[in-house]
């Protein structure tokens, strides 16, 4: 029979259960909180990447508006050639918007969940008048947790000529 240590002694004589193991089950659970936790900061952070994108491709477009002037506000204007998988067909404004966000990490050619609205807030396309340029995208998670918010930004001008 082996001689029992002064810990052993004292914790027999607590009633105290030995605690073999303890540490890697303790390890085990935290590590994947602490994963669960990364992943989730992840998430957040690539949210936030996608709404800065999404407002400075809107910013775009309507700098792109404002620089081309108002001839160019209903689309297929003769500036700056169409970039090669638009889904805006010839709408120069929308497809400079696609094509800044784009270089993103998500993939934005799907219309249903890209999508921009170049609009007049004060019902004319003249010289002093505004131009609104709106982005809507249907954020899919990278991880799968069961939510798809839509993430909206949009940026107003005044138009020149």
């Amino acid at each position: 029979m082996r001689k029992r240590t002064v810990v052993e002694r004292y914790n027999r004589i607590l009633g105290l259960a030995e605690d073999r193991g303890a540490a890697q089950v303790e390890f085990a659970l935290s590590i994947l909180l602490v994963i669960s936790l990364m992943f989730l900061i992840w998430e957040f952070v690539m949210l936030v990447y996608t709404m800065n994108v999404l407002s400075d491709a809107a910013k775009e477009g309507v700098r792109v508006a404002i620089v081309r002037g108002t001839k160019n506000l209903g689309g297929n204007a003769d500036w700056d050639p169409v970039p090669a998988g638009c889904p805006f067909g010839t709408d120069n404004i929308k497809c400079k918007v696609w094509d800044y966000a784009r270089f993103s990490l998500h993939d934005i050619s799907d219309p249903a969940r890209f999508n921009v609205t170049v609009s007049n807030p004060g019902g004319a396309t003249a010289d002093g008048y505004r131009v609104r340029v709106e982005v809507a995208y249907r954020y899919l998670p990278y991880i799968g947790i069961p939510l798809s918010p839509t993430i909206h930004a949009a940026a107003e001008g005044r138009l020149i000529n």
